[in-house]
């Protein structure tokens, strides 16, 4: 972005804020709401879950579950407008016409895509059943496992991600991260039983193929090796053009604070790699990647270095 774009976004800005403290309004200019989105995350979790949250006396889970997509609907058709609507202005083009049509038919492919999006839930909480002996149950898994949020709202965002819609995936995925610690791009291609145990610290980039039955433990980042590539114009590549993370195939596990890199990388199905691994080179299927173990000195209470503690 140049210094004229900067000096033009300020002040689209400072109008929209001169704006709204006038009273005025300028819906060109009015950004997605974040707690709005928020609230979207909230309400789709909550249908997919509809037995753990509480209804009122009058209320039944069904009446419950139509009122939340109901919400859903509202709330996604005008973030969508709204997020279609700014992108359009920081771009110099107009919006498309009959805008709130478009949002609908966003929404309508979105809502048809929803019992795949519940089976691959189903399928989430199964790898973790099959993966993890500390989950005695699934209840245990939907309520207290933190990989069921970031990854849920992960697959929503990406099928908006996949229909273009500027600002909401990314957005939503920042608030699941913002929960559970996971980071996970609405870019990201994920298949099904796909498993995070633990999940702190996990890394996701935009352009990361992930294959069916993988498992990936705390601090496992799926980065970008040279993330800097430009066009002919010297403008730097975005999006999928530029692919610069790594393609994880079917049953692979990768343990703790392990970092593959690169959109050259491919690790084979049924590989196992190592905690604390830093990879950025293809490895064949089957294949197990460790790191050498490291030199430990250990000294007895009697040696000399053992004085360095003696407060203890």
């Amino acid at each position: 972005m140049s210094s004229d774009d900067m000096k033009c976004l300020a002040q689209e800005f400072r109008a929209d804020l001169d704006a709204q403290l006038a009273g005025e309004d300028r819906s060109a200019f009015n950004l997605p709401n974040r707690a709005a989105v928020a609230t979207i995350c909230r309400r789709y979790l909550e249908v997919l879950f509809p037995i753990y949250y509480l209804c009122n006396e009058r209320e039944t889970p069904g009446m419950r579950a139509c009122q939340q997509l109901v919400d859903i609907r509202t709330l996604l058709v005008n973030q969508i407008c709204s997020a279609v609507r700014f992108k359009s202005s920081c771009s110099g083009k107009p919006a498309p016409e009959e805008l709130e049509s478009y949002a609908e038919e966003i929404h309508k492919n979105l809502f048809g895509q929803f019992p795949e999006l519940a089976h691959l839930l189903a399928s989430d909480i199964g790898a973790a059943y099959h993966n993890d002996p500390a989950a005695s149950s699934v209840e245990e898994i939907l309520l207290a496992y933190p990989f069921i949020e970031a990854v849920t709202v992960q697959r929503f965002a990406h099928r908006l991600y996949l229909l273009e819609v500027p600002f909401l995936p990314r957005m939503m995925t920042e608030i699941a991260h913002s929960h559970t610690g996971i980071d996970i791009h609405p870019g990201a291609s994920i298949g099904e039983s796909f498993f995070i145990d633990h999940g702190t610290g996990v890394v996701i980039g935009e352009t990361s193929i992930i294959g069916n039955k993988v498992a990936l433990y705390h601090g496992v980042t799926l980065g970008a090796f040279n993330p800097l590539s430009k066009d002919d114009d010297g403008h730097l590549r975005r999006g999928q053009s530029n692919r610069r993370h790594p393609t994880i195939e079917d049953h692979v596990t990768i343990y703790p604070n392990a970092t593959i890199l690169g959109g050259g990388t491919h690790i084979g199905h049924h590989s196992v790699i190592g905690g604390n691994v830093w990879l950025t080179h293809s490895v064949a299927p089957y294949s197990r990647v460790t790191v050498k173990d490291p030199e430990l000195s250990i000294f007895n209470a009697g040696d000399q270095p053992w004085s360095l503690y003696s407060g203890i």
